[in-house]
């Protein structure tokens, strides 16, 4: 059957909807505003006429094409391109902008190409027993692991633990803003029609990190020098073996991370990378270096996040159960084609099932030699001149964010997070603190209100998993960890200063 499938993909017309679904999923992926979800949606419509194994195969590498090219607007430009690479931005922008831009997008896509190679053996070769455990995962293991995730935030807090903690406390608020998804009740709405449904991720994260920095920009003034643009030479991926073998416990850490919040169903890639990161922080032997532009941080986000692809694969094939937004899109093209996804699909379909991994696969080789031989391209943008390419970016970021939902809200919502971005650079407060906030407050919040309800308001039950029980312990030892290591680096500034 596995052969069959395989067999079923080797073919031109097959091979040309791959090329064709990753370089528009690169595209929408690099470009601030259009996500990877805009894209699979858009490009829903024309698998109607394709075979279901054509049709679906373009769809997942759009997937893969999407969510690697996110990297390259983060390292350039500093702008996020999907929720998907925020973190990337951390160290892959310092270092474009010290002249290693090339290097940064060699080694992104290198690690890109292989967090999503973990991801698709686990999918091929463990998917029906991670989504069996994944199954077993209620309100009570939800709230645990996302509260875990939440005490990532004493890791991005940079040298200030207050600023980093109201940073994540502003990002939690926002998240609570609109009507609550249990009971209804309307919070923070000011009478706003619009409000009603709070903020979207999309929005916040292309005011944060993309109309804060157009303004910051505009502050601080263009400089005409392009000398950062030249150095776009190479060798290989822009990594030696000697770096690669240091980090390897890194590259499968982060991947182990994306493919594990993957299977999480409404977690996905936006949480991975941040998480991946922080993780990477914590456990390095130079924590003080990232954000500076070190390999590590770009290493441990796009392997996370492209690790995401395949664990979030494993509970829509196995379960029908869509671990994000772009999964949820290729369910419905699964079940415009007539096909039921869930534990009897390997058994009815799995000439299908096989035929998709193998596309999958090819797709993410394809993905790997169309972003590796298109470096210099890339680079290129740096050599175009601010006052030209900013307002070019603006305008992208407006369109794509009015093009999610067809909302002026959305426009709106994310100039004002522009400006509150801009704020926070100013007064030296970290963002990614917020956006972690504000991508888990929600999951927090419905998780602990539904565990409360099955409990009757007896939150000792929480304890009584023997999994969420092991997240609390984790984030109570993280918790006292952090505070330790904030309290030992002031008393080590201070005693450096006497």
């Amino acid at each position: 059957m596995a052969v069959e499938g395989l067999l079923s993909v080797l073919n031109f017309g097959t091979f040309g909807v791959i090329l064709i679904g990753v370089i528009i999923g690169i595209i929408f992926g690099a470009i601030p505003g259009l996500t990877s979800t805009m894209g699979v949606a858009l490009c829903l419509p024309i698998t109607f006429s394709m075979t279901p194994l054509n049709g679906i195969t373009m769809l997942v590498a759009l997937y893969v094409g999407g969510t690697s090219g996110g990297l390259i607007s983060a390292i350039l430009l500093k702008i996020p391109g999907t929720p998907s690479s925020v973190a990337t931005t951390f160290d892959g922008a310092p270092m474009a902008e010290r002249g290693e831009g090339g290097r940064a997008l060699g080694i992104g896509i290198l690690y890109s190409f292989l967090g999503t190679i973990l991801s698709i053996i686990a999918l091929i070769f463990i998917a029906p027993s991670l989504a069996k455990i994944a199954l077993k995962f209620g309100p009570y293991e939800y709230f645990a692991i996302c509260l875990f995730a939440l005490t990532m935030i004493g890791a991005m807090v940079g040298d200030n633990l207050l600023k980093g903690l109201m940073s994540g406390i502003a990002g939690v608020t926002f998240s609570l803003f609109g009507i609550a998804s249990i009971g209804g009740a309307e919070r923070f709405t000011f009478g706003l029609q619009d409000l009603e449904n709070g903020f979207q991720l999309l929005p916040v994260m292309i005011g944060l990190f993309a109309v804060s920095e157009i303004l910051n920009v505009g502050a601080e003034g263009i400089s005409a020098d392009k000398s950062q643009a030249l150095n776009c030479k190479i060798k290989g991926f822009g990594i030696s073996l000697k770096e690669f073998k240091e980090q390897f416990v890194n590259f499968i850490r982060s991947a182990l991370i994306g493919i594990g919040i993957g299977i999480l169903p409404g977690i996905g890639g936006a949480t991975s990378n941040i998480v991946a990161y922080s993780v990477a922080k914590q456990q390095s032997k130079y924590p003080e270096k990232f954000g500076t532009g070190v390999i590590d941080g770009v290493i441990a986000t796009e392997t996370a996040n492209n690790a995401s692809i395949g664990g979030a694969l494993i509970p829509l094939l196995t379960l029908g159960i869509p671990g994000d937004t772009v999964t949820a899109m290729i369910l419905g093209g699964l079940t415009l084609h007539g096909i039921a996804p869930g534990p009897l699909l390997f058994k009815n379909s799995g000439v299908l099932v096989y035929g998709i991994f193998a596309a999958f696969l090819i797709a993410t080789f394809v993905m790997l030699i169309v972003e590796y031989g298109g470096i210099r391209l890339f680079i290129k943008v740096l050599s175009v001149p601010k006052y030209i390419l900013l307002p070019v970016i603006l305008v992208l970021c407006v369109v794509g964010t009015y093009g999610t939902n067809h909302s002026m809200f959305d426009v709106w919502t994310a100039l004002i997070f522009g400006g509150i971005g801009f704020f926070m650079e100013k007064h030296k407060f970290p963002q990614a603190p917020m956006i972690l906030g504000f991508v888990l407050g929600t999951v927090v919040e419905e998780n602990l209100i539904r565990g409360l309800m099955y409990s009757n308001n007896n939150f000792w039950a929480f304890f009584k998993s023997p999994i969420a029980a092991a997240f609390m312990i984790l984030t109570f030892c993280m918790l006292i960890w952090t505070a330790y290591k904030q309290v030992k680096a002031v008393t080590a500034k201070k005693t450096g200063a006497d």
